[in-house]
């Protein structure tokens, strides 16, 4: 079990965070820019409060539109080049960590798979976990979100 506060930092340990709040949500997207990002087949997310998080050193930022037409910010270490977290300047309330940057224990047992339809063939989502063909829909995010994740 992962315990609050979250810790967490990039690869050389220039960029340092902690998160006073358990994570609102937290979601395995298996979307084609997840999977360049955490060269990996999928991208674990810890969707939490902006007012929990505090990031200490240097970052940089870049930003994209997404597949799904939002856009998105990425923050990362300028030194080693890890990736720590994303904003969507359109839900400013809300920070999504990179599952992976988590010093103090495990990554949290995602709530449901989103971008299934961009997922590899062989992994294999456990049965009864929520799955998204693409972004997690209004509808779902609220009822998810209204669970506490």
């Amino acid at each position: 079990m992962t315990s609050v506060p979250l810790r967490g930092s990039c690869q050389c340990g220039q960029v340092t965070y902690e998160a006073t709040e358990a994570p609102a949500l937290v979601l395995v997207c298996h979307c084609i820019d997840c999977q360049k990002l955490s060269a990996s087949a999928w991208s674990p997310t810890l969707v939490i409060r902006a007012k929990s998080l505090e990031v200490k050193g240097n970052l940089g930022s870049w930003e994209r539109t997404t597949t799904s037409g939002r856009r998105n910010i990425g923050y990362f270490c300028t030194q080693c080049g890890c990736r720590i977290f994303h904003e969507d300047p359109d839900q400013p309330h809300f920070r999504r960590l990179k599952g992976g940057t988590l010093d103090n224990g495990p990554i949290p047992t995602p709530v449901a798979h989103v971008w299934v339809s961009r997922k590899q063939p062989w992994v294999e989502i456990p049965e009864g976990v929520p799955q998204f063909e693409e972004n997690l829909p209004p509808d779902a995010a609220k009822k998810l979100f209204a669970k506490g994740g």
